[in-house]
């Protein structure tokens, strides 16, 4: 079952926003794109990773799911320095359950952003 949202950004390539599939919601990696406009929100990690989160849970949103489904994350960050400030960030979107996670620095991300966020998360039967 594919997912799909106008309060996330539309994909920018040959993929789909997120994906249920054998009990678990695979969603796209998100970056700081406002769905209504397409450009880029914010110029720190804080600002842009709030956007992140905010697509994310609109996503989880469409699929009936909550921050609490979330069971793995993949963090990219462009730049590892900013961990901390992502961290303090990254944290308020879980209330109960808080997911594995990965966090990693890359050479590049798409449109230059700071941050990159993917999610796996469990859907209730």
């Amino acid at each position: 079952m594919i997912i799909h949202t106008e309060k996330a950004p539309k994909a920018i390539g040959p993929y789909v926003q997120a994906r249920i599939a054998n009990g678990f919601l695979f969603a796209s990696g998100q970056i700081a794109l406002d769905p209504q406009t397409g450009e880029i929100v914010g110029t720190t990690i804080q600002e842009q990773t709030e956007q992140v989160l905010k697509n994310i849970q609109a996503i989880l949103k469409a699929a009936e799911l909550t921050a609490d489904s979330i069971v793995k994350t993949t963090c990219f960050l462009k730049n590892m320095d900013d961990f901390v400030a992502f961290n303090e960030v990254y944290g308020t979107l879980f209330k109960n359950q808080l997911p594995a996670r990965s966090a990693v620095e890359v050479a590049r991300l798409p449109k230059d952003v700071l941050v990159e966020i993917e999610i796996i998360a469990a859907v209730a039967k």
